[in-house]
């Protein structure tokens, strides 16, 4: 009775509107701070994971610039290789091996006419984008497989294939037709069939597992110079104001689209922090007018309140009915606004994957602990807040 009572006099006094203010004021702050956590998670997963398939920024690769100094000579020598080992900016480097022999590719089917002279370079499989199976190479194997750049199907559909009359393609019929490659010997022409296994963002060259570059190099290759021309470097920061210094002292160079993303990145950086300030803000603000709620509430109810300890009521049965009132609204709140947050992961993920970039369509951990956490914190807040207004005014 004494609790029906209670409640009668609490929901009375503090009227409705205010009490679904607060809690509007505190989906909107919630929704902001899980938003920024999820955010994070997703630009973590993005940039920085293994599984990552946008990691263009992290990955560059070196040459020397081309002058007319270096014209024919533009390679690396073992010292200069050495040199960016040792450069704190870079974590690892791989050497881009090339085909010391001449090739050409053409297509088996004859309503796909093509033919064109090609090279071929090699590259250690950790520096590769494209994680297939099919990536392995023997002697005994039926065919060499290719990792070509998206680039070239774009040139080939938007280029070739309208001025020669001749179908797009896309990359699903790439990768399931064969296509037959010349290997030009000093004895003559040696026939190989070949197959598109993948097609990578990361490095502008027609790629073969490097145990068939190595053998077909032994094998067929030509006496000439056996220096690389150009390195595959990882660097946590393609922007770098120190790579970029070393890449202009020593004459080298790399393509300036990558290193553009990685500036792209810090602008999304930035947003990101701001939303976690804003969120934090917000979120700030709304404890202050959930607190200012309650305090309200519980002020409005004061002679009442009074009254009901004159007549036995004591303060800890009084505070133990007021959190019960506050607290399910608080986490139904909180369980609410993770559900929305949810939502648009899905939604967001669902979107981003017809644009090939791939994010969990399921909400982070972190973005549950930081609701869980959140919570204990409105409890907290809410009850000192009870605590030290009934004890104040009694």
């Amino acid at each position: 009775m004494l609790n029906q009572l209670l409640k009668k006099l609490i929901h009375a006094s503090s009227g409705r509107s205010r009490n679904a203010m607060a809690i509007v004021g505190l989906s909107i702050a919630l929704l902001l701070i899980l938003s920024a956590v999820q955010i994070q998670a997703n630009y973590q997963q993005l940039l920085y994971t293994k599984t990552s398939q946008d990691s263009i920024a992290d990955f560059l690769v070196i040459n020397k610039t081309v002058t007319d100094k270096n014209v024919g000579a533009a390679t690396l020598s073992n010292a200069e290789i050495n040199d960016l080992k040792q450069q704190p900016f870079i974590e690892k480097i791989g050497t881009l091996t090339p085909s010391r022999f001449k090739v050409g590719i053409q297509s088996i089917s004859k309503q796909i006419p093509f033919y064109s002279d090609f090279f071929f370079e090699s590259v250690p499989d950790e520096f590769l984008d494209v994680n297939t199976p099919a990536w392995q190479w023997n002697e005994t194997s039926n065919y060499i497989p290719m990792i070509i750049p998206n680039m070239f199907l774009d040139m080939y559909n938007f280029g070739f294939a309208q001025s020669q009359h001749l179908p797009q393609l896309s990359q699903d019929l790439i990768t399931s037709l064969p296509v037959q490659i010349n290997i030009q010997t000093p004895t003559g022409t040696v026939n190989y069939y070949g197959k598109v296994v993948g097609f990578s963002d990361r490095i502008s060259s027609v790629l073969v597992p490097q145990p068939f570059m190595d053998w077909a190099n032994k094998k067929f290759g030509e006496a000439i110079n056996q220096q690389p021309s150009r390195v595959i470097i990882q660097t946590k920061d393609a922007a770098s104001p120190q790579l970029a210094g070393y890449l202009k002292a020593h004459n080298l160079s790399t393509n300036t689209e990558k290193t553009r993303f990685e500036k792209y990145r810090g602008i999304i950086t930035t947003v990101v922090a701001i939303s976690w300030v804003m969120g934090g803000l917000m979120f700030l603000f709304a404890l202050i007018v959930l607190t200012l709620f309650i305090q309200l509430a519980i002020a409005s109810a004061k002679e009442e309140i009074y009254l009901l300890v004159t007549l036995g009521a004591s303060p800890k049965q009084l505070q133990r009915f007021l959190r019960r009132q506050f607290l399910p609204a608080n986490i139904i709140t909180v369980i609410v606004t993770l559900a929305i947050v949810a939502a648009l992961q899905f939604t967001l993920q669902k979107i981003l994957a017809t644009q090939n970039i791939y994010i969990s369509a399921y909400i982070s951990l972190y973005t549950i602990i930081a609701a869980f956490i959140i919570l204990l914190l409105i409890g907290f807040v809410n009850n000192r807040a009870i605590k030290k207004y009934i004890h104040y005014n009694n």
